[in-house]
């Protein structure tokens, strides 16, 4: 098999796809350049002709996990920023560490260009003030809401934590992303 390996010819993308790939059997804190070149059949070295760094291929696969988010539709009032917003989410949630990735990225100037965007464009369809700092926030409040839930999800596969529908972020997550958006979208009023 690992001849098999060494008879294709990788690029950024095929590197990519199987960081990806990997970062999904192994997770995050097991993803290194070492593993994945074994997995690829190649030196380490040889990864980065196509990345100067670790972080640069994680930019990359970043923008893997986020080329799936949703264009705006010309939906009516908040409609489009809560599709956008949801489509996000599920992209972080698609993958094991998702959510990570993307943030280690964001946080470091990379990976985001996509779903900051998208974000705009949404908030854009509405008359609202500075929607380019407003998709900024929401997409912090995303990643942060995604990034509760994997980890309330990996620590409850591992028995670090139990199924526990009071404690559980991930129980009805969709129910308090949408409170948090709407939320984020209205204000908060004083009753």
């Amino acid at each position: 098999m690992v001849a098999e390996r060494h008879s294709t010819r990788n690029d950024r993308d095929s590197i990519t796809l199987a960081a990806l790939k990997l970062l999904d059997e192994v997770g995050l804190p097991d993803l290194s350049m070492r593993r994945l070149a074994h997995e690829l059949g190649v030196q380490p070295s040889a990864l980065y002709w196509h990345f100067a760094n670790k972080q640069e291929l994680l930019a990359a696969v970043a923008d893997r996990i986020l080329a799936r988010i949703d264009s705006p539709t010309s939906s009516t009032g908040s409609g489009a920023a809560v599709n956008v917003a949801r489509s996000i989410r599920d992209a972080l949630l698609t993958y094991r560490d998702g959510a990570e990735i993307v943030m280690s990225s964001y946080a470091l100037g990379f990976g985001a260009d996509r779903a900051h965007a998208a974000l705009v464009a949404a908030l854009s369809l509405s008359p609202v003030e500075n929607p380019a700092g407003r998709a900024s926030v929401l997409f912090q409040f995303i990643l942060g809401h995604a990034l509760v839930v994997q980890q309330r999800l990996h620590a409850e596969s591992h028995g670090a934590a139990a199924p526990s529908p009071e404690a559980d972020p991930s129980a009805g997550f969709a129910v308090t992303f949408d409170l948090g958006v709407h939320t984020f979208l209205t204000g908060v009023t004083a009753s």
